[in-house]
């Protein structure tokens, strides 16, 4: 591609030589990949700053530099005062604006994104879409699925997997949005078709200044809904009404409204819920008409992805009675309450909640069905938000019979630390196992008919990382394990 195409969207920035008739075959943000022909863009990172690294792309072969601070270079270097911008700017144009060939829904909240994302998949399937899918777990492409390290990918890449949607015939992409990739700028340029909100509770104050910094973050999904470089058509924003800071996320937005809730009077609700061991049953209220739903989904909290998730499929009409067909046939989401089950007289529940809110969601939806005691493995994640660490402990020990604290990912801190933090307002009515497949154990092995065990925190993830170094570590392959030890005695 022409660098003058490559940067028609930049319009202000200086070259330190001439750029006419430049070809440019590809973009790089890291010297290690740059490849002969690239435009390398200097990203200043957490651990690294791309200005230091220019000669490794030069004698990698980049044919030009895009940086925000003085570089010397042997090549055109174009300054611009904001890279992050540029980056997401130029990967667009490269890839002939990938998203203003697809619908594409973006999922923001604390808690959802992930399961809300995986209904609608199911949903557009039904009604025979070709999907994608951008997530925590992983990146889902015409039925393809790749592995993801970060819930939304940097710019670059999102838009590498949005033209290959492109090329797969993909036409629904769904795609979980971070307040991390909101607030750093990863989605700049992805037009957005549809934005949902979920719900906002206490997370990732470890990097956000303090909850109306992370709520300022969450909100520019729809400040900015429909923030790409051409116009395809009306944009719509999906939010929660009974979640905190909702008014001032309807305020935050211009764009055509549809709300959902249960408590607050919404667009689409949910009516007449019965909620058990084998699922939820309620009358989902629409504009589009009634019907109800007998979801082998389990807890309040599902029902609120439901209803986020049909929104967005009355917004593209599809019909009700195959928004129920998708529902009461979905098989969940691994790592979301995720049950166990190898015959044993008791259930043994793995789930992803690493949030005092989710916690308490997830313990309040086992009380209405369990008859016994709940027993709760749990910790909290190193080199994260300390704050919530007091309040996650705090809700295991009232809202569980027997709280096993364990660790869970330390990365780089002491897990005696993160301990010692979970417990600074309690005092009894907890055990500490550090190691956590002794912990898993031990909350297994002392169940007993009716009882319930939650093992919290880590969900769909498969390994344990502590100093860098990652592990293999499955909650559920654990419990499995025990379970079917205890069954063989």
């Amino acid at each position: 591609m022409r660098a003058e195409a490559l940067l028609e969207n930049i319009r202000f920035y200086r070259a330190t030589s001439p750029i006419n008739n430049l070809d440019i075959k590809g973009i790089s943000m890291d010297s290690r990949k740059t490849l002969p022909g690239d435009i390398f863009i200097c990203m200043k990172g957490i651990k690294a700053d791309g200005h230091e690294f220019v000669a490794d792309a030069v004698a990698k072969g980049a044919v030009a530099i895009m940086a925000e601070e003085p570089v010397a270079a042997p090549v055109p270097v174009l300054y611009v005062n904001d890279t992050s911008r540029a980056l997401a700017m130029t990967a667009s144009a490269f890839y002939h604006f990938p998203t203003e060939q697809l619908r594409l829904i973006g999922i923001t909240g604390t808690n959802g994104k992930t399961t809300v994302s995986y209904l609608l998949d199911e949903l557009f399937t039904h009604h025979r879409h070709t999907t994608g899918v951008i997530g925590t777990i992983q990146v889902k492409i015409a039925g393809k699925t790749t592995p993801v390290q970060h819930t939304t990918p940097d710019s670059l890449s999102l838009q590498r997997y949005f033209a290959q949607m492109v090329e797969e015939s993909v036409d629904t992409c769904i795609m979980e949005v971070s307040s991390h990739a909101l607030d750093q700028g990863r989605v700049f340029g992805c037009d957005f078709d549809v934005a949902v909100f979920t719900n906002l509770t206490r997370d990732h104050l470890d990097y956000h200044e303090n909850f109306e910094d992370y709520f300022r973050a969450k909100s520019l999904l729809f400040a900015q809904l429909g923030n790409g470089y051409n116009r395809k058509g009306l944009k719509y924003a999906i939010i929660n009404k009974d979640a905190t800071y909702a008014t001032r996320l309807i305020q935050s937005t211009s764009q055509t409204l549809l709300t959902y809730g249960i408590q607050e009077k919404a667009d689409v609700r949910a009516l007449d819920i019965r909620c058990s061991e084998s699922g939820t049953s309620y009358l989902l209220q629409s504009p589009a008409g009634d019907i109800r739903v007998n979801s082998p989904l389990m807890g309040m909290f599902s029902i609120y992805n439901m209803l986020a998730a049909a929104s967005v499929g009355l917004l593209y009409g599809i019909p009700l009675t195959t928004i129920k067909k998708s529902f009461e046939n979905t098989s969940g989401v691994k790592g979301r309450f995720e049950p166990v089950n190898e015959g044993q007289p008791f259930g043994v529940v793995v789930d992803y909640a690493h949030t005092p809110d989710s916690l308490e969601n997830v313990l309040n939806t086992i009380r209405q069905f369990c008859k016994g005691k709940v027993w709760v493995v749990v910790g909290c994640g190193g080199d994260r938000d300390r704050t919530k660490r007091p309040m996650m402990a705090k809700v295991a020990v009232e809202l569980g019979d027997y709280a096993i604290f364990t660790t869970d990912n330390p990365r780089t801190e002491d897990p005696e630390d993160i301990f010692h933090d979970m417990i600074e307002d309690i005092s009894i009515g907890y055990e500490w196992v550090p190691d956590r497949k002794s912990a898993i154990q031990k909350a297994v092995q002392g169940a007993r008919k009716g009882d319930m065990v939650l093992i919290a925190g880590k969900g769909h993830e498969t390994y344990q990382e502590r100093n860098g170094i990652r592990t293999h570590f499955d909650d559920c392959e654990e419990a499995r394990k025990i379970l079917r030890t205890i069954k063989e005695t």
